[in-house]
């Protein structure tokens, strides 16, 4: 690859609707002026797919010209975790200073973090040391207007390199899809206590066979202010800050205490 200027911050660019999506195109339009930016994503949508690995199976990784006029662009087989992996071991010359993940096309608040491409990819980038932010617009179409998002974005990572905060930094932010006028703000928040209260659609194919669709619809059981469903709801930008740490230490505490079997 060609090599990158030192002096700018490198800006690894991925997402889980594949690198054709609309909004990685406008994830990079958001952020060309902050940096050198290098985009790797999967060849196709990997949405749903959390923090799978590709194991079974080959890798590819293959460079892309003419998508991005302001970008570096590869293209892989694999997941979005992978694309962070392979970012990072193959197509940059040193670690990014940034990785940001979207901008998705759909909510990934509150219980969707657990399933998120977008957000794995930004969990695998601050494993790896490397200060991430994932973003979503509350739009699936493939049509969504994503000017709204591009200025927050722009807004929220340029503060970001600014001040230069802990290597494992990861962020989950949302935001509403409203034109800009409309917003009331950015609102850092919890992770709202909700789920999807999901059913299998079963079908038939022509010969008989049972297959099914998953559905289900999303339910908060948060009545709380300080929530990103709360946040969301009332036109600001969502921002929750997110590890990958998944102890439970009040547990811990509790176990360690009161378990008698220790």
């Amino acid at each position: 690859m060609n090599e990158l200027k030192e002096e700018r911050p490198i800006i690894l660019v991925t997402n889980d609707d594949g690198i054709t999506a609309p909004g990685i195109k406008s994830l990079v339009n958001a952020v060309k002026d902050l940096g050198d930016v290098v985009v790797v994503a999967p060849d196709k949508p990997q949405s749903g797919m959390g923090h799978a690995i590709t194991i079974g199976v080959p890798l590819r990784l293959n460079r892309i010209h003419d998508l991005f006029e302001d970008a570096e662009s590869w293209q892989t087989n694999g997941t979005p975790v992978d694309c962070v992996k392979l970012a990072v071991d193959k197509s940059l010359h040193r670690k990014p200073d940034i990785c940001l993940s979207g901008i998705n096309h759909g909510a990934n608040h509150s219980i969707n973090v657990i399933y998120s491409g977008t957000m794995s990819a930004a969990m695998e980038a601050s494993i790896e040391s490397i200060p991430s932010i994932g973003f979503s617009l509350l739009n699936y179409s493939i049509e969504a207007d994503f000017s709204t998002s591009e200025y927050y974005v722009h807004k929220i990572v340029k503060s970001v390199l600014d001040k230069k905060f802990d290597k494992h930094f990861l962020l989950n932010v949302n935001i509403p899809d409203i034109p800009r006028e409309l917003m009331n703000g950015i609102k850092v928040c919890r992770q709202a206590y909700a789920k999807y209260d999901e059913d299998f659609d079963e079908r038939l194919d022509p010969h008989g066979r049972k297959y099914y669709w998953l559905t289900g619809e999303f339910v908060n059981f948060d009545s709380g202010e300080d929530t990103d469903v709360w946040a969301l709801e009332h036109n600001y930008v969502s921002v929750v800050p997110v590890q990958f740490d998944l102890t439970n230490y009040t547990l811990k505490k509790e176990l360690e205490k009161n378990w008698d079997i220790l």
